[in-house]
Formats: C-alpha cells, sequence, structure tokens
C-alpha cells in the first residue's frame, strides 16, 4: 500500500500564489466551500457562478492577489475544458442518438422480456448499467425514467424494488468507469492511464452495483413501500417512431467506445513498446476522442438510419444533443478552476505537510477528501474534480495500476450521502414522488453504500495487485 511522504511530492509543483500558513489556507478552503455551498443551496445560484464566486474567495481568503486568483482559475478552467470539452460533447451526442433512435427502448424491451419476478431488479441494473456507460447520470435517469415506473406498475413491484438498482447502476457508472466527465478530469489530473483505469473500474463497479442495487433494494422497498407516481409516466420516444434499430446494433454501437480503450490497455500491457506500429496504432483508435468519434459515426448507420432518421434530421439531432451540455461544460470548468485556485494557493502542499507524519493509506485519504468535498459542495464531479487536484502529488511515485486505483478511491469518494444540496437527490424526489425524508431513507443511503463498498473494494485491490 503506498503511504504518504513528503517525498511524493513532484518536483516541479506550481509555486503558490500565496504564503499564508497553514492555518489560513485551511480557513481560506472552509470559507471557500461555505461561499460554493451556500451560493448553490440558500441563494439557488447556478453551479457555474457559484464556484467562480468561490474560487475567487477562496484566492481572497487565502491572501492572494486578486489578479493571480482570477489567472489560476480561468487557468483550471481552460484547461480542463480543453482535456475533456469535447469528449462529453460526444458522449451528449451518442447519448441523444441512442434515446431518439428508439434504440435504449430496444434494449429495454428485450431484456425485460426475459425477466420477470425475482430477477426483474437484476434485469434494472443490467439495463442501468448498460445505458448508463455513455449517458450522464442525469441523462440516464431521465431515459430509464419511464422503464422503472412502467415496470413497476406492470408488475405491481415496490417502486423501490426497481428503482434503487436502475440508479445504482447509473450512479456506480457515472461515478467510477470512464468516459464520464468525473473519472476523466481524475485521470487527467493525476496523469493515470485510462485504458487500465477503465479495467479496474469495472472490476470494482461489479460488486458495488450488485450490493448497492437489487441487494440493498430489498431493504428500501421495505423501508419506503410507494406505487409509481402516475402523472409522471411520460410517453417513450419509440412511440412515435415507425421502427427502430436492432438489439445486437444498439448494444455493440454503445460498447464500441469501451472495447476501443480496453484494446488499447491491453495492446500496452502486452506489446510495451510506443514505438512499435501496433501500439502507435491502438495509442490512436484507443484514445477516448476517437473512440467515442468511432462510436457517433458508426451510430448515424446503426442506430439512425434503421430508425428512419433522414440527412437534415441527423444534423438537427446532433445540435439538440450539443444545447443541454453548455451548463455541464461550464460546471466541469468552473470545477476545474477551483481545483487550480486549490493547488496554487497552496492548499496540496498544506494537506503533504499536515498529513506526511499519518499513517494513513494515500487512497484512503483521497476517498475521504473526495467525501469532505461531496458533502460540501453536492456535486460528484466537483468533488472528484477538486479531490484529483489536491491528491495528484501522491500519484507521483505510484505504480501505473495504484494510480488508477487513485483515481477509482477518487471517484468512489465522490458519491458518499448525497444530499439537498445535490441536483441529482431532488432529481430523484420529483420523478419518484418521494418526500424529502423517504429520499434520504433510499436515494441517499444507496449512494453512502456505493461509496463504502466501492471504497473498500479499491483499498483490497491495492493489498493484491
Amino acid at each position: 500500500m503506498t503511504r504518504l511522504s513528503v517525498e511524493m511530492l513532484a518536483a516541479d509543483a506550481p509555486e503558490p500564489i500565496t504564503s499564508a500558513g497553514h492555518a489560513q489556507l485551511g480557513i481560506a478552503v472552509l470559507a471557500g466551500i461555505a461561499v460554493i455551498v451556500l451560493l448553490i443551496t440558500k441563494f439557488k445560484l447556478h453551479a457555474f457562478l457559484s464556484l467562480t464566486i468561490g474560487s475567487l474567495a477562496l484566492g481572497a481568503f487565502a491572501g492572494a492577489p486578486l489578479d493571480k486568483a482570477i489567472t489560476s482559475f480561468t487557468t483550471g478552467l481552460g484547461s480542463t475544458v480543453a482535456g475533456v470539452g469535447v469528449l462529453i460533447a460526444l458522449g451528449a451526442i451518442l447519448g441523444k442518438m441512442l434515446a431518439d433512435s428508439g434504440g435504449a427502448d430496444q434494449i429495454v424491451d428485450t431484456i425485460l422480456a426475459k425477466a420477470s419476478g425475482r430477477t426483474m431488479p437484476w434485469a434494472m441494473v443490467l439495463i442501468a448499467s448498460v445505458i448508463g456507460l455513455p449517458l450522464f447520470f442525469e441523462v440516464g435517469v431521465v431515459l430509464l425514467i419511464p422503464v422503472v415506473l412502467m415496470v413497476a406498475k406492470r408488475g405491481n413491484y415496490s417502486l423501490m424494488r426497481i428503482g434503487i438498482p436502475a440508479l445504482a447502476g447509473l450512479s456506480v457508472m457515472h461515478g467510477l468507469v470512464p468516459p464520464h466527465p468525473g473519472p476523466l478530469v481524475a485521470i487527467d489530473a493525476v496523469k493515470a492511464n485510462l485504458g487500465v483505469t477503465l479495467a479496474l473500474g469495472v472490476l470494482v463497479a461489479i460488486p458495488t452495483v450488485v450490493i448497492a442495487g437489487p441487494l440493498f433494494a430489498r431493504y428500501a422497498a421495505r423501508w419506503v413501500d410507494v406505487p409509481a407516481p402516475e402523472r409522471m409516466i411520460p410517453q417513450r420516444a419509440s412511440e412515435e417512431l415507425e421502427r427502430r434499430p436492432g438489439f445486437g446494433a444498439t448494444l455493440a454501437t454503445i460498447l464500441l467506445p469501451v472495447v476501443l480503450m480496453l484494446s488499447k490497455a491491453l495492446v500496452d500491457i502486452v506489446i510495451d513498446d510506443p514505438t512499435h506500429d501496433v501500439q502507435r496504432t491502438f495509442d490512436v483508435i484507443g484514445s477516448p476522442l476517437i473512440a467515442l468519434l468511432a462510436a457517433v459515426l458508426v451510430g448515424i448507420f446503426t442506430l439512425l438510419r434503421p430508425a428512419g432518421f433522414a440527412k437534415d434530421r441527423v444534423s438537427q439531432l446532433v445540435e439538440k444533443g450539443l444545447a443541454p451540455i453548455a451548463g455541464i461544460l461550464l460546471i466541469v470548468g468552473a470545477g476545474g478552476g477551483f481545483k487550480q485556485t486549490l493547488i496554487d494557493s497552496g492548499v496540496g502542499q498544506m494537506i503533504l505537510d499536515i498529513s506526511k507524519d499519518w499513517s494513513i493509506p494515500a487512497l484512503l485519504l483521497a476517498w475521504l477528501i473526495a467525501v469532505a468535498i461531496r458533502l460540501a459542495t453536492g456535486s460528484a464531479t466537483v468533488a472528484t474534480i477538486s479531490a484529483a487536484g489536491l491528491v495528484a502529488p501522491l500519484a507521483a511515485d505510484m505504480s501505473t495500476t495504484h494510480t488508477a486505483l487513485l483515481v477509482l478511491a477518487i471517484g468512489a469518494g465522490s458519491l458518499f450521502f448525497s444530499h439537498v444540496n445535490d441536483a441529482g437527490f431532488w432529481l430523484v424526489k420529483e420523478y419518484f414522488g418521494l418526500t424529502v425524508g423517504q429520499t434520504l431513507k433510499t436515494w441517499s443511503v444507496m449512494e453512502t453504500i456505493i461509496s463504502v463498498v466501492a471504497g473498500g473494494v479499491v483499498l483490497l485491490l491495492s493489498l493484491i495487485i
């Protein structure tokens, strides 16, 4: 297990923009986070504006000159958007194609036709995990809500018995498996290998989603026994289509980027020669950009054409797919700006100085930091981005596998106990027609189980590999 040590600091670590002491920096961090929380929860300000103001407040409380704080924020915002912006855009397009072509409905209907009774919660986990690969959590929730409600109503199931497994599948994919924005940003921040992180992320996700999904759903259904709310059953996209793509073609399209990225990781392990032509080829086709671009281009022929989409409609779909992600891009970018302000203020150095004598595993420290930021800000993405920036120096002396596990430890911590300052909390509450108390007893507990189980599996793997 990698332990904390002062030698882990990178030799080219940035010079702090402030010479404040540990006490002042600690207060500045708490004040900056408090400003973000108050602006989001109390004043209902958009997360982008809240993160921007909170970053400047952090710099001011730390005693940094305002111009340097602004430079740190804009630098972090720019580098984050440059690193993951195109990937988020491609993921959004693929998700829109999957939804509007009826491909998602095709996968759902095929799996549900073969499931019934006790196997239904497991079918919901499978559906959510497969669909959750290319989709943002919020998009996945909106896409799966009609399925969850219709299955619960048709089979006379408790809503929680069906809904919790679906939510668990989406949430685990969102927090642990690239190409979701949080894991991608963390991979970039700690310089982890994407393919290895993807492979280990899937390995960690399997036991996590089983425990937090179908197994926990049994207890959640007893604690909160509610029927599916009639008012929330919307029309499904495929009901307006004369035909839709086949199950095999849709599944292959969704899994294509994952297969390409995993192939790159496998070739890197087997050949391990950056100058080899085969490895160089797979370095290109297995990069997230090319993998997702390939899935989008393939999707035009496997998803949209079978659904009867003409060329002009394909163009309109891409445009509509890109429109909703403007806010996501700004939030992710501002999260990167907040992360850079934390780093440039010397907070990362402060944490290492304070904790260098602790006998706490680096992976556990990363998990705890992500938990603290998640509880404070309510955003899994912000928690992942900020924690990755803070613990990046710990990855300097880590092996490839342990660096990947560091990313997963951060991702696991970022999912801990969603509550009232998390947009996902209110999304689940409103769609499922729950009270705040019922949402806390189901959704919030489920998120905590995911975080703890995933964190535990990561620590266990670090002892083995």
